[in-house]
């Protein structure tokens, strides 16, 4: 097994998400560390606007190009230019996704299909295209999968975006032992509250977004929400050591903790989170059940 990936300097370095939140703050750290910035994101403007930053900060930026990671041809068209710009990666981090979140009467179908596409297939295909190079090249490296505390736990109107992001935390956990014998290292990381751009546009199927109950709820989670470069910080600490798991807060890792060492209090807690949660947030499922009476 090649040790870790413990310095960035001169390493080569792909990103996807990197125009806002996480996926810019690990991309700023690596830059201001001398890596070899490969930047992706469906935002074409912001994506420019953090290539520049990256730059001013000394780093080379050797590719910044806007693709949707659902797109697989579009995905491997963007490999193959980086391998034949740059070669084989020595990182590549899944940074890229989005949240919808809503009971099984709330969310539609389209919503179900989407973060699947987004959260899951498309960190697939970056993993179809970018890590046979790496393989190939025989240096080793690391694989980074950005899933969330909803990958481990039962949050409350969850259920769609749990099923990505379990999805990859499967993956990383099988690609964890297989990547092994050729040197490279996977790490996956599971985000609690994480104050980015994201939290503002947050989809609940079937809620109002200006209910007040909402906003309260909103920035409730925004007081105790970390920083992007603090989660940054904690997922390239985890590179450098190797790390499987990598929590970017306490709690997170607390009750991950309670999950696996004692059921019976990790169940007691999910049902007071769920309880709490429907107490707070509007009912949706009795105003969607009214709609269905009404429409009969």
């Amino acid at each position: 097994m090649r040790p870790p990936v413990k310095e960035l300097a001169g390493k080569k370095v792909f990103v996807t998400g990197a125009a806002s939140g996480i996926g810019r703050a690990v991309a700023l750290q690596a830059a201001r560390e001398g890596a070899i910035l490969h930047l992706t994101d469906i935002q074409a403007e912001l994506l420019a606007e953090v290539a520049a930053e990256a730059t001013a900060a000394g780093a080379t930026v050797a590719v910044a190009e806007a693709v949707d990671i659902t797109d697989h041809d579009a995905v491997r068209a963007l490999a193959q230019r980086v391998t034949a710009v740059s070669g084989a990666m020595d990182v590549v981090l899944n940074v890229a996704g989005i949240a919808i979140w809503g009971t099984v009467r709330g969310l539609e179908h389209e919503h179900w299909r989407s973060l699947v596409e987004v959260n899951l297939m498309g960190p697939i295909h970056v993993i179809e295209e970018l890590l046979p190079p790496m393989i190939d090249a025989g240096r080793g490296g690391q694989l980074v999968n950005v899933s969330s505390a909803a990958g481990i736990i039962a949050m409350p109107w969850h259920a769609a975006y749990s099923a990505t992001k379990f999805g990859l935390r499967g993956i990383s956990e099988v690609l964890r032992y297989d990547l092994r014998k050729h040197g490279i290292g996977v790490t996956l990381v599971a985000p609690g509250g994480v104050d980015t751009g994201l939290v503002q546009t947050i989809r609940i199927a079937g809620v109002d977004s200006d209910d007040k109950r909402f906003r309260r709820a909103r920035k409730q989670f925004q007081a105790h929400a970390v920083t992007p470069e603090k989660a940054a910080e904690a997922i390239w600490k985890g590179v450098r050591r190797n790390k499987y798991w990598v929590y970017t807060s306490a709690d997170i890792r607390l009750v991950h903790l309670l999950q696996r060492y004692f059921p019976p209090g990790y169940a007691l807690a999910m049902r007071g989170f769920s309880w709490g949660a429907h107490r707070v947030l509007p009912a949706v499922d009795q105003a969607r059940r009214s709609d269905l009476q009404d429409a009969r």
